[in-house]
């Protein structure tokens, strides 16, 4: 990269490693809130149960599908719940959660990519691919490394070193972007520059450098 007095200027990262949820697309839970007070259960009490490490890591390593995950949430709802139906009800309700892009953070990233390789790094389902067609990003990326597919989970360091090898740069040079402080840590642990991502103005200011 060369400014105006003709000097070059090598950015402090080669590659963009960006988690998928809550920092590219985000989803709407009225309704499963709606349920959850019809229900006479507080609100959230759906993805506690879902998300606890027992019930969603074999969704996030590949090893059960999106429906076997909501009817295991079923049955940790079912104490809670008076009638199973409702607990199915709740489980569904999340599954089918609607989601949409935000669209200031996928044109960062756009941006981004024409200057630096760009890998979605995501613990998800393996839903995750048509997930992203819905949304009309089948080509944000120029990979897609979705814990389900590889059967390996942010924050094992495996994981990112995978992310980065795709990318075709050594860790010390990737920018790793998620919501989670957990799995920030473990990519600065790799020495990797982060993003603890909050809103959409966090990655224009770690982005900066490849836009001056």
């Amino acid at each position: 990269m060369t400014d105006s007095n003709g000097n070059n200027h090598r950015p402090p990262f080669g590659a963009v490693l960006c988690d998928v949820d809550n920092v590219i697309r985000s989803f709407d839970s009225s309704r499963l809130e709606a349920l959850e007070r019809a229900a006479g259960i507080a609100e959230g009490t759906t993805k506690k149960v879902a998300f606890a490490p027992e019930t969603d890591q074999p969704l996030l390593l590949g090893e059960i599908t999106s429906q076997e995950w909501a009817e295991r949430i079923a049955d940790g709802l079912a104490g809670l719940v008076p009638e199973p139906q409702t607990a199915y009800g709740l489980a569904l309700a999340l599954l089918e959660s609607p989601f949409h892009a935000d669209d200031e953070v996928v044109g960062l990233l756009r941006r981004a990519r024409i200057r630096v390789p760009l890998v979605l790094v995501s613990n998800a389902s393996l839903d995750l691919e048509s997930d992203l067609d819905t949304l009309g990003l089948t080509d944000l990326a120029d990979h897609v490394v979705n814990s389900a597919r590889v059967g390996l989970a942010k924050p094992d360091p495996r994981i990112y070193r995978h992310a980065a090898e795709l990318a075709g740069v050594s860790l010390d040079r990737c920018l790793f972007v998620d919501d989670s402080e957990e799995n920030v840590e473990a990519a600065a642990a790799l020495g990797m520059r982060t993003v603890h991502f909050r809103e959409a103005a966090d990655l224009g200011r770690a982005l900066e450098p490849l836009f001056t």
